[in-house]
């Protein structure tokens, strides 16, 4: 059991630097896990939503739809969190490409 949670949690962090790099598939990929539950997270939709919305604004066009339909699912508040998430790791994101 210890290994498969490993195993998942690298899963978790590979994505997460392919995310870092710009990659519009692990964006989604984070989207999915979290909006599913699956690698080792457990389900957040504003996680979930965060992570769409990246991968929207990168061109990955089937995450304008996952993104809507798990917004379907939250409140205002939550969505507002979810997009300043966004915003913040945009932020993280550029400043350290410079």
């Amino acid at each position: 059991m210890g290994n498969s949670f490993k195993s998942a949690q690298f899963l978790i962090e590979s994505r997460i630097a392919d995310a870092a790099a710009g990659d519009g598939d692990a964006l989604y990929d984070l989207g999915i896990c979290y909006q599913t539950g699956t690698s080792g997270v457990a389900v957040d939709l504003i996680e979930a939503h965060k992570w769409f919305n990246l991968a929207a604004v990168s061109g990955f066009s089937a995450a304008q739809d996952a993104r809507a339909e798990v917004a379907e699912d939250m409140t205002a508040r939550e969505i507002a969190t979810a997009q300043a998430a966004a915003r913040a790791w945009l932020g993280t994101t550029r400043r350290l490409a410079a």
